[in-house]
């Protein structure tokens, strides 16, 4: 994990602070009053990095719901994503959204209402077998600068990647293995504890090839909830005392990235890191067609024709989160009006 060298400036700190917030009290960010602010500084320290070195950016997204009324994507991760991936391109970037085939259909639907390259979607799935090296030999893997996942699950801890996190005080091995069985080691899992690897893509063995084969290559994770890929940068127990339930042990995913934006709902951190790069870049014009009503009417599109479905009420409805649409909007809101454009 790369630590921010600089102090964020004033109005990425603004953005930052919008995102940081949980009006549901089901993720993260509510318990930073308790048990202290998690990654402070990345959101500044990764649109610095992007701002100045991006070229060509993968954005890994989609979270399949089984239990779906119908199964289907969520509706956090790919509005987030696209967003970002649209603000990017405007700004010269060239952007790929990567998915499994789960999601491909739904982000799909919602790359045509967001007015994106259809062809800049690309269904990946890593065989177990494999190590994810392949997708780097070709299109697009091959010319990425940068590797983003937002809203994307990885799997939990192990003996191995446990001992190897960075912490200032001992590991917790004698507490991780009564609260994680063995068979739930390196295991992808939901916020209510389900294991999710038939539906994961093994999509986060592209984030271990890089950091072990491309370094080059930087990584950054957006999440709201332990078990997004980014989440490994901070330690288990950091993670475990902030969850609640019996299955909270086997929650925190261990892969980690250079930078980690914790957000209170991860599509929030796609709007922030957009905004802060384009103020970076001296450009907030670009956010200008992406408001509250452009966003619901691809919440809507996306919804019906992907499907889709809000994580948390597991229902075909325009919310995300649980969130009623006029809440979840409010951060978006906010940005725009930091950056003058509301």
């Amino acid at each position: 994990m790369s630590m921010p060298s600089t102090p964020p400036s004033p109005l990425i700190a603004q953005l930052d602070e919008l995102i940081r917030r949980d009006p549901a009290q089901r993720g993260l960010i509510g318990t930073e009053r308790e048990f202290g602010a998690l990654c402070p500084g990345h959101l500044a320290a990764a649109a610095a990095e992007l701002a100045e070195n991006a070229r060509s950016v993968g954005i890994v997204t989609g979270f399949f719901i089984p239990g779906g009324q119908p199964p289907a994507a969520e509706t956090d991760g790919p509005l987030g994503t696209l967003f970002l991936a649209a603000v990017l391109e405007k700004l010269g970037v060239e952007s790929h959204v990567i998915t499994d085939n789960h999601c491909h259909p739904a982000l799909q639907a919602a790359a045509e209402a967001m007015e994106f390259p259809n062809d800049r979607v690309h269904q990946t799935v890593v065989n177990i077998n494999e190590t994810g090296e392949t997708f780097f030999q070709s299109a697009p893997g091959k010319q990425l600068t940068h590797l983003i996942a937002l809203e994307r699950v990885g799997p939990c801890h192990t003996t191995t990647s446990l001992t190897g996190q960075r912490r200032s005080g001992t590991v917790p091995l004698e507490e991780f293995h009564q609260l994680v069985l063995p068979t739930a080691h390196d295991r992808c899992h939901n916020m209510r504890g389900e294991a999710m690897d038939a539906y994961s893509g093994n999509l986060h063995r592209l984030f271990e090839f890089a950091t072990q084969s491309r370094p080059s290559i930087k990584t950054i994770g957006i999440g709201d909830g332990a078990n997004e890929i980014g989440m490994g940068s901070i330690p288990w127990e950091n993670l475990h005392r902030r969850l609640e339930g019996d299955h909270a042990g086997r929650v925190p995913c261990r892969i980690a990235t250079d930078w980690t934006i914790v957000t209170g709902t991860s599509n929030w951190g796609g709007y922030a890191l957009a905004a802060a790069i384009a103020h970076l870049k001296d450009a907030p014009q670009h956010l200008a067609p992406y408001d509250a009503a452009q966003q619901f009417g691809v919440l809507e599109h996306f919804v019906q024709h992907g499907p889709a479905v809000d994580g948390v009420t597991r229902r075909q409805e325009p919310t995300v989160d649980g969130l009623p649409f006029l809440t979840y909007i409010q951060p978006l809101e906010g940005i725009r009006q930091l950056l003058g454009i509301d």
